[in-house]
């Protein structure tokens, strides 16, 4: 049995004393005990997501959290602008049309990132739009999304601006507070090595004015309920006690290391394999704005990005990620975010030097490796 090593930009590894915290008898999710741990949580979650406002936890994947932000701002008719530069940012055009409300689709080209003189020109143009919402980092194409500038845009009009950091929360510095952002939403999976279940958000004061307003239907996604329970340490509906057991740990090794550090050790990480793609003679699929969470990377001419895909994994049980949509077969993806290490980097930079010679690349083997091992070396 060959040991499952993961570097896709989600589920990304969960270090083993996490998973041990998790291992923990079962405690019930209304106890005074849990309430304590509960209460831990939302304190934890302020310092992660570097804010004062309420951190509200739901149990789903990120997208719950991506379809509360719709269904707890708008009504049926408003319009929000979708900032759409990859698989996630189209994502908001289909929750917002599933919940009645108009999407002001503002697509980028894949790649690139969004200009936010575009988004102030739309905001001029039509002031009735309630809300603009973003990645922070569009998964799919491995470019960041300038999130600091669109909150300096949207302060003074009467849209809110909603960021998805699922992937990007723990990959680089995003102060909420200081930069105004009015909803972060993020989740379990990925740079806060945890496994999937767990989604979160962050409500800011302008979103929380906006939300005695909203009239499209709601329930378990209801950030009213969850913020008069939340507000006394209780999910409105049965919560992940395990997951929250985890989430502790993962505070916990973050305290440890440091947050700052954690982003450096994820730049250096990045910046390794980014060096290794160069010494391969091939191209970033991001041309702008390249994450430090993640590298998506243009196959060479002639190779399907999904035929390295399938020999990491049938072959070494290295997973990585190919494209979505129109990047599929054409690019594949590998995380450097959360509990990756410099040699599971080194291990990942091998497998693909060796999936490339299989498939008939020609290249020196070894180059991506070496270059790799220079940038840690003098990091």
């Amino acid at each position: 049995m060959k040991k499952v090593s993961l570097l896709a930009p989600g589920p990304t590894p969960v270090p083993p004393r996490t998973l041990l915290a998790m291992a923990q008898p079962l405690i019930h999710h209304r106890s005074s005990d849990f309430l304590e741990i509960f209460g831990r949580v939302r304190e934890g979650l302020k310092k992660i997501f570097k804010t004062d406002n309420d951190v509200l936890v739901f149990c789903s994947s990120g997208t719950g959290a991506m379809e509360s932000s719709v269904a707890n701002l708008l009504s049926p008719g408003d319009k929000a602008i979708a900032i759409r530069g990859g698989k996630f940012g189209e994502r908001w055009t289909e929750i917002l049309e599933a919940y009645g409300c108009q999407a002001v689709n503002l697509d980028v080209e894949w790649g690139h990132a969004v200009k936010p003189e575009d988004v102030a020109a739309m905001l001029k143009e039509d002031p009735s739009i309630k809300a603009v919402y973003v990645q922070a980092l569009e998964t799919s194409t491995g470019v960041n999304h300038p999130i600091k500038e669109l909150a300096q845009v949207t302060k003074d009009t009467g849209a809110v601006l909603v960021v998805d950091a699922v992937s990007a929360l723990g990959v680089y510095d995003i102060p909420t507070d200081e930069w105004g952002l009015d909803v972060v939403i993020s989740g379990s999976q990925k740079a806060l090595m945890m496994p999937p279940g767990l989604a979160f958000a962050s409500i800011g004061p302008k979103a929380l004015e906006m939300m005695k307003s909203s009239k499209c239907p709601k329930f378990y996604f209801s950030w009213a309920k969850e913020l008069k329970s939340q507000g006394i340490n209780k999910g409105a509906f049965t919560s992940p006690v395990p997951l929250f057991l985890g989430l502790l740990d993962i505070f916990d090794l973050i305290d440890e290391m440091g947050l700052d550090n954690i982003y450096r050790e994820t730049e250096i990480k990045s910046k390794a394999f980014k060096a290794a793609v160069a010494a391969w003679g091939l191209e970033l699929y991001s041309k702008e704005n390249a994450s430090t969470g993640l590298s998506a990377v243009e196959a060479p001419a002639g190779i399907d990005a999904q035929d390295v895909v399938g020999w990491l994994k049938n072959k070494y049980a290295i997973f990585i990620a190919g494209g979505q949509a129109q990047a599929k077969g054409k690019i594949f993806r590998v995380a450097h975010m959360g509990y990756i290490s410099e040699f599971d980097t080194l291990q990942a930079i091998s497998a693909i030097e060796m999936a490339l010679a299989g498939l008939g690349y020609d290249f020196e083997m070894g180059s991506g490796v070496a270059a790799a091992q220079k940038i840690f070396g003098e990091a």
